[in-house]
């Protein structure tokens, strides 16, 4: 593979993620408005002022535990008994 394709193909991926994240974020953002809004607690302007305030510094009271686990938490492949295949685990996966 060509080394300007491959830098495209990783430009690519990138703004993928990102436009992901975004979309995502927007999303969650949405849902936890319209239900403090739904239910008269907040109005509308106090109600998206609260949830910029919280997700902007959420991370300096709570950490970055879940980003950690994203980065270092997970199952490692070996960790799995070898007396199971691999098919025999793909059950459990839904639980």
């Amino acid at each position: 593979m060509d080394a300007t394709l491959s830098l495209f193909a990783l430009l690519a991926l990138i703004a993928v993620a990102l436009i992901f994240d975004v979309l995502n974020g927007l999303h969650d953002a949405a849902n936890s408005i319209a239900t403090v809004v739904s239910t008269r607690v907040l109005r509308p302007q106090y109600a998206v002022i609260w949830a910029a305030f919280f997700n902007f510094t959420a991370f300096l009271f709570f950490g970055l535990h879940v980003a950690q686990t994203v980065g270092t938490g997970w199952p490692q492949r070996w960790s799995m008994p070898r007396s199971f295949s691999a098919r025999s685990w793909v059950p459990f996966a839904g639980i």
